[in-house]
């Protein structure tokens, strides 16, 4: 026989299984029995001629199956979790994989720029330079505008 706490933690399933599998139990019906099991297969058994046994069979099987559907959902909910996890935790490699690239490639790219500046001085003083004047250039005529 289920317990009084397995009918109330599961209350909304049990009564909809009750009133699909007998179709002349209503909710009037069932809110008479204010969480007894025993009160509950009284009253299953009034309306419904079962006999006693058929009703306790089938509120265990009832419970049985909603722990066993809400234990699959909960397996379900924790591979889920555990996948997005896994997923979390490559993404964070690749971030970093590819950040250690980028400031391998910086680095790099700030020794062949160090070495150009000081084989080349004058070159590289007169780029600056004209650079320098462009951005001031571009920044007149924003400011113009």
């Amino acid at each position: 026989m289920i317990t009084r706490e397995e009918l109330k933690g599961q209350w909304n399933e049990v009564k909809g299984r009750l009133q699909e599998h007998w179709g002349q139990l209503t909710d009037d019906d069932l809110s008479r029995v204010q969480g007894s099991a025993e009160q509950l297969v009284g009253v299953v058994q009034q309306k419904t001629g079962a006999t006693r046994r058929e009703v306790e069979d089938f509120l265990s099987n009832a419970v049985n199956e909603s722990n066993r559907i809400g234990q699959q959902v909960s397996d379900a909910a924790q591979q889920y979790a555990d996948v997005a996890g896994q997923y979390a935790a490559e993404a964070g490699e690749y971030v970093k994989e590819n950040y250690r690239r980028a400031a391998d490639l910086g680095g790099d790219y700030t020794d062949r720029l160090a070495h150009t500046v000081r084989t080349r001085p004058a070159e590289s003083l007169a780029i600056a330079f004209g650079l320098g004047i462009a951005a001031g250039a571009v920044f007149f005529i924003k400011g113009r505008r």
